[in-house]
């Protein structure tokens, strides 16, 4: 992993620019949004994807696998995630060439420029919050320039250029780049302590959330619910502060929530009252759904029309996505990586599966989160899936740890008929497929590459191989 050096200057003109890991949702939105620029682009990415082949379609020069040789020599900017290794050879290539190299945070905040920016951060509901906000932008009429953390459905795309002022993005607090933008609106969905290896401590982390919402130049909105949030509240010395939940005291307030059906749920600011009902599942999206409102209020619109908008938001992509449905098993996907995002992915489930259970199939997000929380996942999974395959650990950026393993999670579980840990693949979909039945839900959680095992799980379950 590289650490973002934020104090690298940011070129004032870029003519071509290479991304080292272009297939990411991020970045390859972030490569569109410099083809729209009339900027020349080329990248690689470790492995081929839908990204890749939608960018060479639009004229970038995409390159599977790292080499020097996928450099192009007119380039004079290189954008680069914090997932690479330092010894990447387009990056050792590109310092040793003199040429600007820059972090991704950096590239978008070269894009945004001096514009009004919506910053959307925290530890979860980032990447729905920012595409609720998107969209109901767009049905208020607003042309929005957006980044996501991820494809929002209906729009198709994780990014796009608008021709408005406003820019919305999904700020990263992981490694403090979300700290880098010159944000005018600061969401702040909630401060569950996460990235503690990067932050060192909850102190820290909860001070890099305050001096987020303190730079803001216009108003912060943030939760009055969750205990982080509320925490950090007590550190921010922001002249405009909106919250925003189920609490009394809250300026945007959310009550009267249901999950028997479709979502639905009371807003409430100022007296005024307005019904709302979202077509994405789970207690958790009306909490999303009630600070994209309080976004929209801070940006100038009535309540009402507002509420509309939000109820609009059709999902994004990895987030309580249905992949297909085989013997009358429904499969989903889920991006949850941390044990209150895959409490949250697992509740919502509850509230469709029915009559059925629900089958976890949990891939373990690095391996310094697996060993600090792996209590805290096998408890979530434990209490709210029936069953759980447990997969290994995706390590991502991480070198592994000896002992951190899928089985570290199944060996915390109180019943051990709970769970089931099968490192391999093929023996995992088809020990899914063994114990599904009629009306149940088999969801993948996790925000490596578990999804990639969705089509095996698909197959066993239709009783096919391939």
């Amino acid at each position: 992993m590289i650490r973002p050096d934020l104090s690298l200057p940011i070129p004032e003109r870029i003519e071509a620019a290479h991304f080292i890991g272009i297939g990411g949702s991020g970045m390859s939105g972030l490569a569109g949004m410099f083809l729209d620029r009339g900027i020349r682009v080329s990248g690689s990415d470790r492995a081929d994807s839908a990204a890749l082949r939608a960018l060479a379609a639009r004229g970038a020069s995409v390159h599977v696998g790292h080499d020097a040789a996928n450099l192009p020599d007119d380039v004079d900017t290189v954008v680069h995630t914090g997932a690479i290794w330092p010894e990447n050879p387009e990056l050792v290539l590109a310092r040793e060439r003199g040429l600007h190299v820059i972090h991704r945070s950096q590239a978008l905040h070269w894009l945004i420029g001096g514009r009004r920016l919506v910053s959307v951060a925290g530890a979860h509901g980032k990447t729905t919050s920012t595409g609720m906000i998107v969209t109901a932008l767009q049905a208020l009429g607003a042309d929005p320039t957006f980044v996501n953390g991820g494809v929002v459905a209906q729009l198709g795309v994780s990014s796009g250029t608008g021709s408005d002022e406003l820019v919305v993005i999904e700020a990263d607090e992981s490694d403090g780049t979300f700290l880098l933008y010159d944000t005018s609106v600061a969401l702040i969905t909630n401060v569950d302590p996460d990235h503690l290896e990067f932050w060192g401590s909850r102190e820290a982390f909860d001070d890099a959330f305050a001096t987020f919402a303190n730079e803001a130049r216009e108003a912060v909105v943030i939760s009055a619910d969750d205990a982080g949030a509320r925490r950090v509240a007590g550190l921010i010395t922001h002249p405009h502060v909106v919250t925003f939940g189920a609490a009394d005291a809250a300026d945007v307030r959310l009550s009267e929530v249901r999950t028997d059906g479709p979502v639905s749920f009371v807003v409430t600011h100022r007296g005024q009252s307005v019904a709302a009902q979202l077509s994405v599942p789970g207690a958790h999206n009306a909490v999303n759904a009630t600070g994209a409102v309080a976004v929209l209020l801070t940006l100038g619109f009535a309540l009402e029309p507002a509420v509309r908008a939000v109820e609009g938001f059709g999902g994004t992509v990895r987030r309580f996505e249905l992949h297909g449905v085989e013997r009358g098993v429904r499969v989903y996907d889920d991006y949850a990586h941390h044990p209150t995002e895959v409490e949250a992915a697992l509740r919502a489930a509850r509230t469709v599966v029915g009559d059925g259970r629900i089958i976890a199939i949990q891939q373990p997000h690095t391996y310094s989160r697996t060993q600090e929380m792996y209590r805290e996942f096998a408890e979530v999974l434990e209490t709210c899936a029936d069953h759980t395959v447990m997969l290994d650990v995706y390590g991502a950026r991480e070198d592994p740890v000896p002992g951190v393993t899928g089985e570290l999670v199944s060996s915390a579980f109180a019943d051990p008929d709970h769970v089931h840990y099968v490192p391999d693949w093929q023996e995992a979909a088809d020990y899914t497929a063994s114990v599904a039945r009629a009306g149940d839900i088999v969801i993948t959680l996790g925000c490596g590459n578990v999804h990639l095992i969705i089509p095996q799980v698909l197959n066993a379950l239709a009783g096919t191989r391939g």
